[in-house]
């Protein structure tokens, strides 16, 4: 189990061209006429989607394109390669639901830019309770609203330095349900189904619960809190335990903090606090969450931390919507993307919407005789939705890590950066 740097596509240049013919998506609408059954086959900004009557079954299918861009500069002598390339594919997904009446839905994502865990989602979801969802697969597990929101409706180009503490994807079982202002979602989880054996991973059981004592009719005005925890078991084979975070860009070569092995690990248990207000087009949301390693031998148990604090303005839009209960799986109260409204696309004559964002993160992997550093990062980003399928996002991070284990073959203990990072995302 590690949160290490992924590989970088080494050829962005065909998907950059795809990026940019795919740009004018938005102006293009095609609805066939209906099929032998009654079927109808629809192109739009949302994908294809084919559709039978009497929602017997409909099948959609999109996806979604992310090219980082940047430059960043360390400043310590010796630090080595910053960025291995100005430009790289961040991701490159095909996607596809399949719902099945009103009680089964099926879902798969695959990320052609990603060579060791390219299958995301790969979920069955049963429907047929009120107001409960029963789903199976490869999916999120309940922690951390950064973490459940959408990689597509993030604020920045990167979810906060804590997210090296939510455990993400894997394969596993969980039970969601929901009223009008609560949320609660339980689950028990073996490892991803990338790897070869799901069950040498250690089992996970995590639960989330939120609570909105204030929401719109219309889910722009709300206020969230939300409690997680998780409990997962590690196998006693030798294999080691790694936590790490790099800045918070992509491109960024190495990572600043870093656990190292923690060959010794017998189980890591989380608790994730959250909070959230928004009101139209500003809202402000913060994390905390506190990690322990328990160790087999009667070692001492190891405490990691970690959190931040952001805030996000819609300069002419009017917010993004609060969703009590995802389509399938585990993404319970979570916010979704920014509404480009038909006056404002750029293929409409419009300018598009603009969006501010300011974020403070940290993280803390010093406890012990671990030490794998202290990091701390600004980002400042804006947001520029032309259309309602595409993005662009520039930001600048400025991180400072001290201490740092990255730092030590140079007799230092503090690293200083700063990145520029832009994102060109298409998706539908």
């Amino acid at each position: 189990m590690s949160h290490t740097t992924r590989p970088r596509s080494r050829s962005p240049w065909p998907l950059a061209a795809l990026l940019l013919a795919c740009a004018s998506l938005p102006a293009l609408a095609i609805d066939g006429p209906p099929g032998p059954f009654g079927e109808t086959l629809t192109i739009d900004e949302k994908g294809i989607t084919l559709k039978f009557p009497d929602d017997a079954a409909t099948l959609r299918i999109g996806g979604r394109l992310q090219l980082d861009f940047g430059t960043g500069r360390v400043q310590q002598r010796g630090f080595g390669t910053v960025f291995d390339t100005p430009i790289a594919v961040r991701r490159s997904w095909i996607e596809s639901t399949l719902t099945l009446g009103k009680e089964l839905e099926l879902a798969f994502q695959y990320d052609f830019a990603e060579p060791n865990r390219p299958i995301n989602d790969a979920v069955v979801a049963y429907k047929g309770f009120k107001d409960v969802i029963v789903a199976i697969g490869n999916m999120k597990e309940p922690f951390s609203l950064n973490q459940l929101i959408s990689d597509n409706n993030t604020l920045f180009t990167e979810r906060s330095l804590a997210d090296a503490f939510a455990p993400a994807r894997n394969f596993g079982f969980a039970v969601g349900t929901h009223g009008e202002r609560w949320t609660a979602v339980t689950s028990v989880f073996g490892g991803n189904i990338n790897n070869a054996a799901i069950g040498d991973q250690g089992i996970a059981s995590t639960t989330r619960v939120t609570y909105a004592p204030w929401l719109s009719q219309d889910g722009y005005e709300v206020l969230h809190f939300g409690l997680a925890g998780s409990y997962r078991s590690l196998p006693n084979d030798g294999s080691a335990l790694t936590l790490s975070s790099r800045s918070e860009a992509f491109l960024f070569a190495r990572q600043f903090v870093n656990t190292g092995g923690i060959r010794d690990a017998a189980s890591i248990g989380r608790v994730g606090l959250e909070a959230a207000w928004q009101s139209g087009p500003f809202r402000i949301q913060a994390e905390y969450i506190l990690t322990e390693i328990g160790r087999f031998g009667g070692a001492p148990s190891l405490s990691f931390q970690g959190g931040y604090i952001q805030a996000g303005l819609l300069l002419n839009g009017k917010g993004r919507r609060y969703a009590i209960a995802p389509n399938y799986a585990t993404e319970y109260a979570v916010f979704g993307g920014v509404q480009v409204e038909e006056a404002q696309r750029v293929s409409r004559g419009g300018t598009g919407v603009f969006e501010l964002g300011l974020r403070y993160s940290a993280i803390d992997l010093e406890d012990r005789a671990i030490r794998g550093g202290i990091e701390q990062d600004f980002t400042a980003g804006v947001n520029w939705y032309p259309d309602r399928n595409i993005r662009f996002v520039f930001d600048y991070v400025r991180s400072h890590t001290s201490p740092s284990p990255a730092s030590l073959n140079f007799n230092r203990r503090t690293i200083d950066a700063d990145a520029f990072i832009g994102r060109a995302q298409l998706y539908w």
